[in-house]
């Protein structure tokens, strides 16, 4: 490998390197209503993403209810249940997202040290 090669290799490891930790989350969650599961769902999860997802996530919260065609995409079963669309691979967890440690964990997400 000449130097050029090993040059333009280290640059494209490092733009890499600095991305990391910096993807956008796009997440949906789905809610039946406005019961007390899926309010809870709805405050964990926000909650999670400003602790650790500040300004790097999109939330879109989806009442079942309200948009029922809405589930067949994403092929929705039960609710409450939250969709990582990105950063891939696609995730789904489902329940009031209580146990921050699995969200974090479903997500790919590394708790603050």
């Amino acid at each position: 490998m000449n130097k050029i090669e090993t040059d333009n290799d280290t640059e494209t490891f490092e733009e890499a390197l600095s991305k990391l930790g910096k993807e956008k989350y796009v997440l949906r969650l789905y809610i039946t209503g406005y019961t007390p599961k899926s309010s809870l769902a709805i405050a964990n999860i926000k909650r999670i993403c400003e602790e650790h997802l500040k300004g790097r996530y999109e939330l879109e919260v989806i009442d079942i209810y309200q948009q029922p065609g809405s589930t067949q995409e994403d092929h929705v079963v039960a609710a409450p249940t939250l969709i990582k669309k990105l950063p891939l691979p696609l995730r789904r967890l489902i329940g009031t997202l209580s146990d921050e440690e699995r969200v974090l964990v479903g997500l790919d997400i590394r708790p603050k040290k």
